[in-house]
């Protein structure tokens, strides 16, 4: 039985990740949520009260991901290559990020607008990459501007998202991840 609930649970997180990547977290319905995993939308108040609650699930997801990302960036045999990792992750996601743009970008800003206490928790995200970035430059012994050139390298990879997805052109992310390469490289 709790293999069953814990396995429902995941389903309906899932079908909320592709959901609210779909519609936006505003627009996205329990209902769209539960038609989505195949569980009666009665049922989903059994694992989440509130579509805030499901919206928390969801940035948990996420965080989880971009750890789960992270880890494998770390197995890179140079901070250089690891950021240089960190740029292809938008290469190999150009075209989804070109139709539907940044699901995690989206996400937050739409979270601000919508719901503070998510958008605080969904900000972990980027927090999460942040600290990874820094420690990826201080270990190139960039030492106080290490956090600087990683707000950098963070603002460029989600503007060039945005940008993708604004003129619906995955050329672009091709354009700046070979620009940003040559920078890392250059350090």
């Amino acid at each position: 039985m709790l293999q069953a609930q814990k396995e429902n649970r995941g389903r309906l997180v899932d079908a909320a990740l592709r959901i609210t990547c779909r519609y936006g977290f505003g627009e996205a319905s329990i209902a769209d949520i539960a038609e989505e995993a195949r569980i009666p939308v009665g049922n989903v108040y059994y694992y989440f009260k509130t579509k805030d609650e499901i919206g928390g699930a969801v940035v948990e997801r996420r965080v989880w991901r971009l750890k789960k990302l992270l880890r494998e960036l770390d197995k890179e045999d140079s901070p250089k290559n690891r950021l240089c990792g960190f740029v292809q992750i938008k290469v190999r996601n150009r075209e989804e990020l070109a139709r539907s743009g940044c699901p995690v970008g989206t996400l937050c800003s739409e979270l601000r607008k919508q719901s503070p206490r998510l958008a605080a928790k969904a900000a972990a995200i980027f927090t999460e990459a942040l600290a990874w970035l820094e420690t990826q430059f201080r270990a190139l012994g960039k030492g106080a501007d290490s956090r600087g050139l990683a707000l950098h390298l963070l603002s460029a990879t989600q503007g060039v998202s945005l940008l993708a997805h604004a003129f619906h052109d995955p050329r672009l992310i091709d354009i700046e991840a070979a620009r940003l390469k040559r920078w890392i490289r250059s350090l």
